[in-house]
């Protein structure tokens, strides 16, 4: 084959069409209820939602907004976190997570990763602590959680709120407990690609502090405490009627679909396990990976990358990028060096299809065409170094 010649698309990365097929019947039904409601922003489809999504993570609260970045940003608020204050995070995440601090007026301050998980490194946290800390934002990348004793261990010493990132990692656990549940609040996204998707966009915050809930659910909602009385200056961040419709619906086979995403990357894992030039993702110990992403670290990425998309491989990147080294965050100074595993990791992820209506002969055919690229670009085992 020339190298020049573009297959057609033999495996999606991702196949929302083969994901709704199912239920689209439901759905509609769904939808017209809302329709027939005029229900459109919040209201009883998004209450029944919140319900439903509180009880499934195994918190007293859930609240609904407009995205996940409305989600970290109205924690950082309803927290009080504003100029001049720094919150604490990882430069590889997708830009929202520093986005919501920005917005907030305060300044992020990265650390970078640990090399197997691709979550915050615990033991490099306490020095990036200072007396303007006033939260710590632990990204779950991918759909693993980060090690959070450690981590908040630390923040508990400083008396330091932790918000989990948790917008790739719905239903994924820690020593038993879900993603969201650990810090004072737990924000997600549910983006229609996330491992639970909305038809559009949609986010929600979850926590036990009742206080905290009540001033998210106010922010939400242009600051008011009832109607046309506002105690905050808010915002318009409210979660739409049929999106609390489509995701109470969708909830219900998450757990099913994460578990087929897992049985994926289980053979992912045993048909890449002879290959040197790859690295494949690590399920920590005590945690339980959701793989919202695939994603595999090999040299050469960018080539690898063209050829399988010549092939008619669909594959992503995740991120190419590290937020520190993105033009808008030019002025905090940092520069390339200064995260060195996050910004390796950068160079390297590749992500594999992914999704819970995956068949297996799909994954062994991106295999095989992995195979092949790596042997006709001739790349070398892959070095580790971090």
């Amino acid at each position: 084959m020339s190298d020049k010649t573009m297959q057609p698309i033999k495996v999606p990365f991702l196949d929302l069409q083969a994901h709704h097929a199912p239920i689209l019947e439901e759905v509609r039904e769904a939808i017209d209820r809302v329709i027939q409601s005029s229900a459109f922003a919040g209201g009883p489809f998004v209450a029944a939602f919140e319900k439903d999504w509180a009880a499934f993570c195994g918190s007293r609260y859930a609240i609904g907004v407009g995205n996940g970045t409305d989600a970290l940003w109205l924690s950082l608020l309803a927290l009080g976190v504003g100029p001049g204050d720094e919150v604490i995070t990882v430069p590889s995440t997708f830009m929202a997570t520093a986005e919501a601090v920005s917005f907030c007026g305060a300044r992020p301050v990265f650390v970078d990763i640990d090399p197997q998980t691709y979550t915050l490194d615990p033991s490099l946290l306490e020095r990036a602590i200072t007396p303007r800390t006033k939260a710590i934002i632990p990204v779950h990348l991918f759909g693993q959680m980060a090690d959070m004793d450690p981590i908040l261990e630390v923040a508990r010493r400083h008396g330091i709120p932790v918000i989990e990132d948790a917008c790739q990692a719905h239903g994924a656990t820690y020593k038993g407990r879900k993603a969201g549940t650990f810090g004072i609040a737990g924000c997600f996204s549910f983006y229609p690609g996330k491992n639970l998707g909305a038809f559009g966009e949609a986010g929600a915050v979850v926590t036990d502090d009742a206080e905290l809930a009540a001033r998210i659910q106010s922010l939400r909602d242009h600051g008011q405490v009832r109607k046309y009385h506002h105690k905050y200056i808010g915002w318009n961040a409210r979660m739409d009627g049929i999106q609390g419709a489509v995701l109470q619906i969708k909830l219900r086979r998450l757990a099913a679909a994460n578990e087929a995403r897992r049985t994926h990357a289980r053979l992912y894992n045993e048909l890449l396990s002879d290959l040197e030039e790859i690295v494949v993702p690590q399920e920590a110990p005590h945690r339980t990976h959701v793989y919202h992403v695939y994603a595999v670290r090999v040299p050469q990425r960018d080539r690898v990358l063209d050829a399988l998309t010549r092939r008619g491989i669909g594959c992503g990147i995740h991120y190419p990028v590290p937020v520190h080294l993105q033009e808008a965050y030019h002025p905090l100074g940092l520069r390339e060096g200064s995260f060195p595993v996050a910004e390796q990791c950068a160079r390297e992820f590749l992500s594999l299809p992914m999704y819970p209506e995956l068949r297996p002969e799909q994954i062994e055919l991106v295999v095989r065409e992995l195979r092949d690229c790596l042997a006709e670009l001739k790349v070398k085992p892959h070095a580790c170094a971090a």
